[in-house]
């Protein structure tokens, strides 16, 4: 279904997909996820056009693109306002890591919506930010999505990972020890690409890992939205509403916490060839009891700000 909303001088467009997935059978998985395709090229092009215009205001959003209450939001920040909420989120790794130093003024809001984590050179040093939700809100299992615009420069990576602070502590048995899920991490050096990681049985001589690097064409430029389905038996990776990897190898049973982090290190290329100051933005993390069905599903979330 398609609506208009009309704005003095502007006509916004959105694209609905209301039952592309409720409707069809198990046995047209494929037709399904061919469908789910072609409905997030469709809001791709809703999402450009947006952009262009500066984002869409709150009071002409459907209550559908909304966050998804009805699919059980337990989590969210929106980062309105000026100042990080630190009854969410603290800083994590203060002091040197890898190659640059974790600073407070790395992370700030930039008072548009956007949470802002910046990799600057000051003097003969890097510096970067890091932070959490380890103390504040840690669950297991349902869907965690982020919106996000990726940095640019080599030398450095971005990452919307969940952590156990159990990790390693029963080797074989990620059920109680949990896993490191990296819900993307980006190189701008691969250009559009991003990487889905898990690590279990701790960094040690038990250590295990298995990941994916996805191609996601036009994921180096503008807003994009990452989600993770956890089910108790498997992992589902999502880029705006597309499924990009699925796995049931290292399937955390324990509650995680949240980190966002930008890191300096030869992994990503020679930071002395960046391009400084560089950022990664994020509009908003969210976290639902079960994936929206609705929302993200169509990469409809990809209306919520400019």
């Amino acid at each position: 279904m398609v609506r208009t909303v009309s704005l003095p001088g502007v006509l916004f467009v959105f694209v609905f997909v209301m039952a592309v997935h409720a409707a069809a059978p198990a046995a047209e998985t494929n037709k399904r996820a061919e469908a789910e395709k072609t409905a997030a090229v469709a809001l791709k092009k809703v999402q450009t056009e947006l952009e262009k215009l500066g984002g869409l205001p709150q009071s002409a959003i459907p209550e559908s693109v909304k966050p998804a209450t009805h699919a059980g939001l337990v989590w969210s920040d929106e980062f309105d306002g000026t100042q990080l909420d630190m009854t969410k989120w603290s800083y994590r790794g203060l002091g040197r890591r890898r190659d640059a130093i974790n600073v407070k003024e790395a992370v700030m809001l930039d008072g548009k919506g956007h949470l802002v984590i910046t990799t600057r050179k000051v003097g003969d040093q890097w510096h970067t930010g890091m932070i959490g939700t380890q103390g504040t809100f840690e669950r297991a299992f349902g869907y965690w999505e982020c919106r996000v615009k990726l940095q640019t420069q080599v030398g450095h990576w971005s990452a919307f990972w969940l952590q156990s602070p159990r990790l390693g502590k029963v080797v074989g048995d990620t059920k109680q020890s949990g896993t490191e899920i990296d819900i993307f991490e980006y190189l701008s050096k691969r250009g559009d690409r991003v990487q889905h990681t898990l690590h279990w049985n701790g960094y040690g001589k038990h250590h295990k890992s298995q990941g994916h690097v996805a191609a996601v064409p036009g994921v180096s430029k503008g807003w994009h939205t990452v989600g993770l389905d956890w089910k108790a038996d498997e992992y589902v990776f999502y880029v705006d509403g597309v499924e990009t990897w699925r796995t049931s190898k290292g399937v955390s049973g324990t509650p995680e916490y949240i980190i966002l982090s930008l890191e300096v290190g030869k992994w990503a290329g020679n930071i002395a060839q960046a391009n400084l100051p560089d950022s990664v933005l994020f509009d908003y993390i969210r976290v639902y009891k079960k994936r929206p069905r609705l929302i993200a599903k169509v990469g409809l979330t990809c209306c919520s700000r400019g």
